[in-house]
């Protein structure tokens, strides 16, 4: 009964049992369908618990994540969020509790780096605590967001910052949006700006360029073109545009731009452009356009005069063709033009016709495309002038610098031009100088001596004094010849001086020669009858009773002067044999005024000798000296009637002269009355011959010596005495 009751119970099981058997085998299959399902979709699958570890994920998982199956179920979904702090990652993850499902975006960095945008979709607890997810890939969708998102504000940017006027505006032209650049440029408020319309700027007769704007736009979409329009305060401007419909809710975008400037210029290039070309042909020099090989592009009549060949011939020709390249000048002009890029020079062409033209051309390269233009000018003739101007200028350079007379050429207002090296030596100015030196007052001085208003500017020739600076004088024969050329006139001048004194020494000599003839004969014919008195005033003398005495002394004393004179006449007369001795000068001077002594003591006055050490002893004739010493210290007496002090100095000049200085405190002499001293016959005495003085003068000539005289009227005079140390 058992058994039967377990067998009773056995079928139900084994029923049941293949039941469940079935139940399970539609399971598996509908798990099997799951499973292809889940592995087979386009989106990630995962399973995750909840720590968010991967549990189970579909290939489509794999492929997101780069990992493979078993790779990706061995980590956790915190792994791959790592551009979000770890706080923030708890945080979202385990937000919203409550909810059963919920759906998130995350940023996720793989492996290598790669970053993705996702969108996961999360249902909780699907399987015990187990969570589904599925995720989307939307890193394409956030690339697009991101680059629509960067084009609108680069749109808006580009729109407000634009420097070209941008204006949107509707089928009727009413305008609704424009950016700041449109507003300045037709010169409206933004805040009015939708009380405008295009039409409001277009001129009536400009009115069918606006129309076949809005043909265009209804006919293709867009529109590009020129648009005259005119402003509100009256003035005109030109727009460049470029038209867009339908860009923005259908309304029209157009950018303007301002081009009335470019229009303007244009013209103006248009009008520099004609006048280029006028002048190009009409230039009287010749121009030439070539390119980088040499050849001819253009040239202008001209061009075509200067080469000897029609401008059809010149065109076909290379301007190198006309050159020595050879040459050393041409390699010289060509590196400087090939350096610095423009050149002005010179060189010497070769015509077709067998002829040679030296040109001179200014050439400048890369003016347009690199082509080069040359101006070109024939100097041939230019050259040959220059040449006989250049050997006419020598010629009258050589004249002017070799001449014995100074010349000067000086303009209207008297400033010097140039002068000749003599007359620089003339008037003691150097070349450098000459702008300094004007010859007005030179001029014009002859005329304020002879009280006359105005210059002689004739060919006469005049004499002037002319003092320097130095107090020094010459005497100077001028001409002068007006407007030789165009504000230039010319001055010739001739040191005269040396010549007006040989001529006064020529006087001088004259005179001393009559003298001494005259003074031979009045020798011989008074000694004569002189040495007849002397013996018989003698024989009286002795006859006579002494009370006659004192006339014979008179007589004899006279007679002792006139023969002195006579004397003095015959030094003069002839030659003297000199016998030069070399002596103490200042033994002499102290033996004269020894001499003199007694004479100045009667007058009160003292002589003072005053001797420097180691004095040289000099060669010379003792006698003739002391008689110099004598005049001179006699005449210095004289002139001193209410006494007074005579210094007597000796001294070594220098290397070669020895130096006697008598000192008076006289009435002294007049600077014209010193010129005169030595002269024949003059004197400043009442009584005086002017006999001692020559002869002084004759004396120290003799002796190589130089004499000169200070004074100062009122204060005295001074002779200066040199002798020299050796005699040649």
């Amino acid at each position: 009964m058992k058994e039967t009751m377990e067998e009773n119970e056995i079928v139900p099981l084994k029923d049941k049992i293949a039941l469940l058997e079935e139940e399970n085998k539609f399971l598996k299959s509908k798990l099997m369908q799951h499973e292809y399902i889940i592995e087979d979709a386009l989106d990630a699958v995962a399973i995750f618990d909840q720590k968010f570890n991967f549990i189970e994920v579909n290939s489509a998982a794999c492929k997101m994540f780069q990992l493979t199956k078993s790779d990706l179920c061995n980590r956790n979904l915190i792994d791959f969020l790592s551009l979000k702090p770890e706080n923030d990652l708890q945080l979202v993850l385990t937000e919203e509790p409550n909810q059963k499902t919920y759906r998130k975006e995350f940023v996720i960095q793989l492996d290598n780096g790669q970053v993705k945008y996702m969108e996961m979709s999360l249902r909780r607890h699907v399987v015990k605590e187990y969570n589904l997810a599925m995720i989307k890939d939307i890193s394409f969708r956030k690339m697009l967001e991101r680059e629509r998102s960067i084009n609108e504000q680069l749109f808006k940017d580009l729109f407000h910052r634009a420097v070209d006027g941008i204006v949107i505006f509707d089928q009727h032209g009413l305008f609704i949006d424009a950016n700041e650049s449109f507003c300045v440029s037709f010169e409206i408020d933004k805040s009015r700006l939708n009380t405008y319309v295009l039409g409001d700027f277009v001129e009536c007769q400009e009115k069918h360029k606006l129309e076949k704007l809005w043909t265009a736009l209804s006919m293709h979409g867009n529109a590009t073109g020129e648009l005259p329009v005119q402003l509100k305060n009256g003035s005109k401007k030109i727009f460049e545009f470029t038209t867009t419909s339908n860009i923005l809710n259908g309304f029209y975008m157009a950018i303007m731009r301002d081009i009335t400037e470019k229009r303007s210029m244009e013209i103006k290039l248009f009008k520099s452009e004609e006048r280029f070309r006028e002048v190009f042909e009409n230039a009287i020099d010749a121009i030439v356009i070539w390119g980088k090989d040499g050849q001819i592009l253009k040239a202008n009549q001209a061009a075509s005069r200067t080469f000897e060949l029609s401008e059809e011939e010149l065109v076909n020709q290379n301007i190198l063709d006309f050159i020595d390249r050879k040459s050393d000048i041409y390699k010289i002009v060509k590196t400087e033009y090939m350096k610095t890029g423009a050149i002005r020079a010179e060189l010497l062409f070769h015509m077709p016709n067998g002829q040679n033209k030296e040109l001179e051309f200014t050439s400048k390269m890369d003016i347009l495309d690199g082509q080069h233009l040359t101006i070109f000018r024939n100097v041939s003739e230019r050259k040959r002038m220059e040449k006989v101007l250049r050997e006419s200028e020598q010629r009258f350079r050589k004249v002017f610098n070799g001449a014995m007379d100074g010349i000067v050429l000086f303009n209207n207002e008297y400033e010097i031009i140039d002068a000749n090296p003599t007359a620089q030596q003339i008037f003691h100015i150097e070349s450098s100088n000459l702008a300094t030196f004007n010859l007005y007052d030179l001029l014009h001085a002859q005329c304020r001596e002879n009280g006359s208003t105005e210059a002689k500017n004739d060919r006469d020739i005049q004499e002037i004094t002319y003092t320097f600076q130095n107090n020094e004088e010459k005497i100077l024969e001028f001409t002068v010849k007006n407007n030789i050329n165009e504000n230039m006139n010319l001055a010739i001048f001739r040191d005269v001086t040396e010549k007006r004194e040989l001529e006064e020494q020529l006087r001088k000599s004259d005179t001393l020669n009559v003298v001494g003839e005259l003074a031979a004969g009045i020798a011989h014919e008074i000694r004569n009858p002189m040495t007849s008195l002397k013996g018989f005033i003698q024989l009286l003398e002795d006859s006579i009773k002494t009370d006659y005495s004192m006339y014979f002394n008179v007589i004899t004393s006279e007679l002792s002067r006139i023969e002195s004179i006579i004397t003095e006449f015959l030094i003069l007369a002839r030659p003297q044999a000199i016998e030069y001795l070399k002596i103490d000068i200042s033994k002499v001077m102290s033996d004269t005024i020894d001499l003199l002594s007694a004479q100045a003591i009667l007058v009160n006055v003292q002589i003072e000798l005053q001797v420097e050490q180691s004095l040289p002893l000099i060669f010379c004739e003792p006698n003739q000296l002391k008689q110099v010493f004598i005049n001179v210290l006699k005449n210095a007496i004289e002139v001193m009637p209410n006494g007074g002090k005579v210094n007597v100095h000796i001294y070594q000049k220098d290397a070669e002269y020895v130096t006697v200085s008598i000192k008076d405190r006289g009435t002294g002499i007049s600077e014209d009355k010193i010129k005169r001293l030595g002269q024949p016959f003059y004197t400043t005495k009442e009584r005086g011959t002017g006999l001692g003085l020559m002869v002084s003068y004759k004396i120290i000539e003799e002796h190589r010596g130089i004499v000169e005289v200070e004074s100062e009227e009122g204060v005295g005079t001074t002779f200066h005495i040199s002798l020299p140390i050796y005699q040649q």
